[in-house]
């Protein structure tokens, strides 16, 4: 049986990947097909690379509209590309009304207008096939210059960097749908300054600094968090990685709600903070500074081994991703 979350890697491998690999339908105007971790394909226009991503939202029951706007604009945002347009399927359970589809709406309009894109459809249903609101969504965009990141295109040697904070999408949903609990555990200001995190959901401006910096792989820190999320970048990338668990940035606010909420907050979804392989990291760190984007060097790309160091555990594997820790919260 399936745990919650992300389907395992093997899993995915053998009865997902390789059938769509081993079909014989190859087009020309394909040029990034479907690979463990890597969140967008690319079909070539011949004027125009178009880019494009797909993701639910299942963690969350508020705010989930705006989530899927923003979470899918990071998928293309980290493709080196500028985001478009996007299509919305709503699910609604039984019982429904119209409060529920406006607040859905309101949020998703929200959303694409702090991207600049257009809604261009898609589909709203009543059904018994779901016992909360669902959003799921595809996003189109365009490349700059045909140019297009790959996650997988970090290289041996690199730095790693990573922008803002560990947790920081899942901080805000925990806040968000735990809030009653939180607020008599924690002081309000925390709960407050959590749910407010969601602010820094885009990664829009550092993926435009960090491609103009030079950056090979870039990925968006979604299910599975920060360790995910580096794993992930070397999966894709066919390299080893090596990450320094104490540089990593995590917020007061996390590491508190984290505590209560009995997880690790390197394990919870992550959207909005991004990994980035890319040489002279450190000048990177500076420019993301600059500009307003905390960022930190938090490892380097190997050849083969990938693992954990911290003053704590030393050194141990770095592990596929598991579950999130989104989906073990223990809060009443």
């Amino acid at each position: 049986m399936f745990k919650i979350g992300k389907i395992p890697p093997e899993i995915l491998e053998s009865i997902v990947m390789n059938p769509i690999r081993k079909n014989n339908v190859k087009r020309e105007d394909v040029v990034l097909r479907p690979k463990t971790g890597e969140d967008c394909s690319v079909i070539d226009l011949k004027g125009e690379m178009c880019v494009l991503s797909t993701d639910p939202i299942t963690g969350a029951a508020k705010d989930i509209g705006y989530l899927a706007v923003q979470i899918n604009g990071n998928d293309i945002f980290s493709a080196g590309a500028e985001p478009v347009g996007i299509l919305l399927t709503v699910l609604l359970p039984v019982g429904s009304g119209e409060a529920e589809l406006e607040e859905i709406m309101d949020g998703a309009l929200k959303g694409a207008q702090e991207l600049g894109i257009e809604i261009l459809g898609g589909h709203t249903e009543v059904t018994d096939a779901v016992c909360k609101p669902i959003v799921s969504a595809a996003i189109i965009g365009k490349s700059q210059k045909r140019k297009v990141i790959m996650t997988g295109g970090a290289k041996v040697g690199q730095d790693v960097v990573m922008t803002k904070w560990a947790g920081l999408e899942g901080t805000a949903i925990i806040a968000k749908e735990y809030e009653e609990a939180l607020t008599q555990r924690l002081p309000y200001g925390v709960v407050q300054a959590a749910q407010d995190m969601k602010a820094f959901l885009s990664v829009g401006k550092e993926a435009k600094i960090a491609g103009e910096h030079g950056a090979t792989a870039m990925h968006d820190a979604t299910e599975g968090g920060i360790l995910g999320a580096v794993w992930e970048v070397a999966e894709c990338s066919g390299t080893g990685i090596e990450v320094w668990e104490d540089e990593i940035p995590i917020k007061e606010e996390t590491k508190l709600i984290c505590k209560e909420a009995g997880i690790d907050p390197l394990g919870l979804i992550s959207s909005g903070t991004m990994i980035i392989a890319t040489n002279k990291g450190k000048e990177l760190v500076d420019k993301l500074s600059q500009n307003g984007i905390p960022a930190a060097v938090i490892g380097k790309i190997l050849e083969k081994e990938r693992i954990l160091v911290s003053a704590v555990h030393e050194k141990q594997l770095l592990e596929e991703p598991k579950s999130d820790a989104l989906y073990q919260v223990k809060l009443k």
